[in-house]
């Protein structure tokens, strides 16, 4: 898993007592990174970038536990990155950790640094069987993951919006003197994406004069996916013709992981073949979701970003206890068509489009992040902050997103060159 240095014992060269005999540059500060997922391991590639081209700093990485952590191995090892197991990691000392998770937190040598794995705080907690919807708290705010022994786990608990400290108060106010609002790196990257929406649109195969329809889910039971499952994306790609419309299927990544790329491959192999774009999760979403006419989602967070893209956003499932009323996710919902699979889709796309109001979709999307395009700066001040060195001159500018990618399917009988 990743990349290691090691000498005779097998111990990685930058956390052993005696470094300066085997590394070649010295290093000043130890950063941990803290994957629980593939999708955290995301959102703090957002993370650590900022630290690019300064010497002063070794980063490391750590599969942390989770129930989604499948394909934390795989998504380590392309990165190429220097890797602890947990077990070490828990044992050694950094000067900074980062992570986009809650598990195993308390147990860390480090003042650890938490961020949102998505668009911000919007569902709540997991239920357990039987357990009381009033009893569950937002997810990221909840006390019982927050606290450990009386005592606040995280040195720092970054928010995209400034109005998300209320929401923290109420849920856990003994943690909001650690709270600091930095912004959405993925809210600035779809901002500054949009202006290469003809770009997306060709990776996807989309061509001129064809209206993209993105079907989106995020995982579990309530989502698109696990409510409607193969009955809905039959209906839209059966009454969709292929001249006017073209439409693609956005998973969310624990999708992949939980049943494995073999699977999901295997589940849409005769809708790729007929026409269906099945992005891959090897690539950038983000590109996707700009390119896309009609935005068709869930309670996952590409949903509210879909929000930004001055496209109508429709939902085919809505799980309505799992989502916080007051969160911006809800506001979205409350004003968005549903997706109905027993009425025509053709007529209810149009009927959407007809009924788009930018005002409101523009008023949600403002409440994703109140930091516009200034996440790089204001998130690398914290690192610096906290790892008690002067940042580099020089302030990384988020760039468009990369291409997305389409999954490949062979015809049957084909023979491969």
């Amino acid at each position: 898993m990743g990349m290691t240095l090691t000498e005779a014992h097998g111990q990685p060269v930058p956390v052993r007592p005696d470094v300066e005999r085997w590394a070649t540059r010295p290093v000043r500060r130890r950063v941990l990174a803290v994957v629980h997922t593939v999708t955290s391991g995301q959102r703090l590639l957002d993370v650590v970038r900022l630290l690019e081209g300064d010497w002063r700093v070794q980063v490391f990485f750590t599969s942390a536990p989770d129930v989604f952590s499948g394909g934390v191995g795989d998504f380590l090892e392309g990165l190429g990155a220097l890797v602890l197991p947990w077990g070490q990691a828990v044992q050694t000392v950094f000067d900074l950790a980062v992570a986009a998770g809650y598990g195993g937190l308390h147990e860390l040598h480090a003042p650890v640094v938490v961020l949102p794995h998505g668009a911000g705080h919007n569902k709540f907690v997991p239920a357990r069987g039987g357990e009381a919807v009033a009893a569950r708290g937002i997810y990221g705010f909840s006390r019982q993951r927050l606290v450990r022994d009386g005592s606040v786990v995280p040195a720092a608990i970054v928010l995209a919006h400034r109005d998300e400290r209320e929401r923290l108060g109420a849920e856990c106010p003994e943690a909001l003197p650690v709270a600091e609002v930095v912004g959405d790196p993925c809210f600035d990257r779809v901002a500054a994406s949009r202006p290469a929406r003809a770009l997306y649109r060709q990776a996807l195969r989309t061509r001129a004069g064809q209206q993209l329809v993105l079907l989106c889910s995020t995982w579990g039971p309530g989502s698109l996916l696990g409510r409607c499952g193969r009955e809905l994306i039959d209906r839209v790609v059966a009454e969709l013709p292929p001249p006017e419309y073209r439409v693609a299927v956005l998973l969310h990544p624990h999708v992949w992981h939980t049943h494995s790329e073999w699977q999901v491959r295997s589940w849409f192999a005769d809708l790729g073949r007929g026409g269906l774009a099945v992005v891959s999760h090897r690539a950038d979403w983000v590109g996707a979701l700009v390119a896309a006419d009609f935005v068709v989602g869930d309670h996952g967070s590409v949903s509210l970003y879909g929000a930004m893209t001055g496209r109508p956003v429709l939902l085919a499932s809505w799980p309505e206890a799992d989502v916080d009323p007051r969160s911006p996710l809800a506001e979205l919902a409350s004003f968005v068509p549903r997706l109905h699979g027993a009425k025509p889709v053709r007529r209810q796309l149009a009927r959407a489009a007809a009924t788009y109001r930018a005002d409101l979709h523009e008023q949600v999307a403002a409440r994703i992040s109140s930091e516009p395009g200034r996440f790089t700066r204001k998130m690398r001040a914290l690192l610096y902050r906290g790892l008690r060195l002067r940042a580099p001159g020089a302030v990384p500018v988020t760039g468009p997103a990369g291409l997305p990618r389409v999954v490949e399917y062979e015809q049957p009988g084909s023979v491969a060159s």
